[in-house]
Order: structure tokens, then C-alpha cells, then sequence
């Protein structure tokens, strides 16, 4: 997640890209689907909430992403090169707070206040 948000913000290329495809698809599909916010939610309400609740929940939110993703071209052309370009570091800097957060948590270190 880390490396992933800082190609987002700094724009530059750590990994080997394929060419081709939408521009949109990665800023809003990868936190929209698998962001690490996602994972924690699931098991977070896991401890609180019966399954019932959570799978309804989980239902909604298919059809929320679903919907998002099929509208992926019109949200494209609507924000256009500039706008995508803005959203793109808006989710990078999400990844990399995600991110230093949990590296935080899973090593114990806490941030004085």
C-alpha cells in the first residue's frame, strides 16, 4: 500500500505498468474494492454485529462498487485529464495514511500526542 500511494502522489513509476486500459479504473477501483479500510471494517463489525447484518451490509456495498465501476467512463469524461489527475492524488495520500497506520499498529509504535 505504501509504495502503491507514493507512485500515486509523486507520480513516478516503482513498478512495470501495463499499457492500455482506463485511467480512472486505478484510482477508484482499488481503494473502492480492496482497500486495506474494507479488510478492517469486515472484521471490526465481525466482533460487534451479527452476520445477517454484515453480509446485508456487504450486499449494498457490491452493488454501490458495482455501480461506480460501470459509471467509470462517464465519472472519466466528466472530471477529465486534470481531474482524474487530482483524484489520483487524493487516493494516494489515503493509501499512504492507511498504510503508515497500519505499520504503526502492527509494530506497536504510537506517535506521541
Amino acid at each position: 500500500l505504501l509504495l502503491m500511494g507514493l507512485e500515486m502522489v509523486l507520480g513516478i513509476q516503482l513498478f512495470k505498468h501495463e499499457s492500455g486500459g482506463g485511467g480512472a479504473i486505478v484510482p477508484i477501483a482499488f481503494p473502492l474494492i480492496a482497500g486495506a479500510g474494507s479488510i478492517t471494517t469486515l472484521l471490526s463489525l465481525r466482533a460487534e454485529y451479527q452476520i445477517v447484518n454484515i453480509l446485508v451490509a456487504l450486499s449494498l456495498n457490491m452493488i454501490i462498487v458495482y455501480l461506480v465501476l460501470r459509471l467509470t467512463t462517464f465519472f472519466e469524461r466528466i472530471l477529465g485529464p486534470n481531474g482524474l489527475h487530482i483524484l489520483r492524488k487524493f487516493f494516494g495520500i489515503i493509501l499512504l495514511a492507511i498504510s503508515i497506520k497500519l505499520f504503526l499498529s502492527n509494530t506497536g509504535i504510537e506517535i506521541p500526542k
